[in-house]
């Protein structure tokens, strides 16, 4: 999962050892991600979810990065009609993909 967060985040491991693996940006500044193996699957909606949005890529090509990073799309309910694209990583922890790219948010303010 590290290796996933790392690529979909362009950051990188920091801290590793036999409990748990911390990546952050590779400028190395705050926050960091601490990514801890349990014993049990998923089996309930995510207490923590990631919004993203794409960055100098439209936001189809980002989907399409993601997806060819192990992303899978998924259904939480979430309908037609809605503006963001719902994914699972590869262990099937949801999040989403906004529709508005950075730039199109920050040419907002």
């Amino acid at each position: 999962m590290a290796d996933f967060w790392c690529a979909v985040l362009d950051w990188h491991i920091v801290e590793e050892d036999n409990d748990g693996i911390s990546i952050a940006p590779k400028d190395e500044t705050w926050p960091s991600i601490d990514v801890f193996a349990v014993p049990e699957g998923k089996t309930v909606k995510n207490r923590l979810h990631f919004d993203l949005r794409a960055d100098g890529v439209s936001t189809a090509e980002e989907l399409e990065r993601l997806l060819a990073l192990g992303a899978k799309r998924t259904d939480v309910g979430q309908g037609t009609e809605v503006s963001w694209v719902v994914l699972g990583d590869p262990e099937g922890n949801e999040f989403c993909l906004l529709s508005r790219s950075v730039q199109e948010v920050k040419n907002q303010h």
